[in-house]
């Protein structure tokens, strides 16, 4: 995922200005049994769900989007939306009858081999 944006607040530094971030985004889905496939989620319709999801964020100026208005888009930011975005797909059975099994999930965008935050919530 590509985005633009700027950061509010002294701690962001030059990150104040307007610049870009390339994320390689991660989603890892939770739950305590196998269903009777002995799988945890439909893993094909995750990808298309996750890919659907980033798809609303890539290649935009996130200073721009008006349901982002007033968010400071830091990465960790950034994660919970994925993840929290990729939970309402869940609940609303996008992801297969297997997902309604899931007990969390996780969201890790990586933006360089050293540098990646997550998300991780109760589903």
């Amino acid at each position: 995922m590509m985005i633009a944006h700027s950061l509010r607040g002294e701690t962001f530094g030059p990150a104040q200005r307007l610049h870009g971030a390339t994320y390689v985004v991660e989603a890892t889905f939770r739950r305590a049994e196998l269903d009777s496939d002995g799988v945890v989620v439909d893993i094909g319709r995750a990808a298309e769900e996750l890919r659907a999801v980033l798809a609303e964020l890539d290649y935009r100026n996130l200073d721009d989007e008006p349901g982002l208005a007033g968010m400071n888009t830091t990465t960790e930011t950034l994660a919970r939306l994925v993840a929290d975005r990729l939970a309402d797909r869940a609940g609303a059975g996008a992801l297969g009858d297997a997902a309604r099994g899931l007990d969390g999930l996780a969201v890790t965008l990586h933006e360089s081999p050293v540098a990646s935050a997550s998300y991780e919530r109760t589903l």
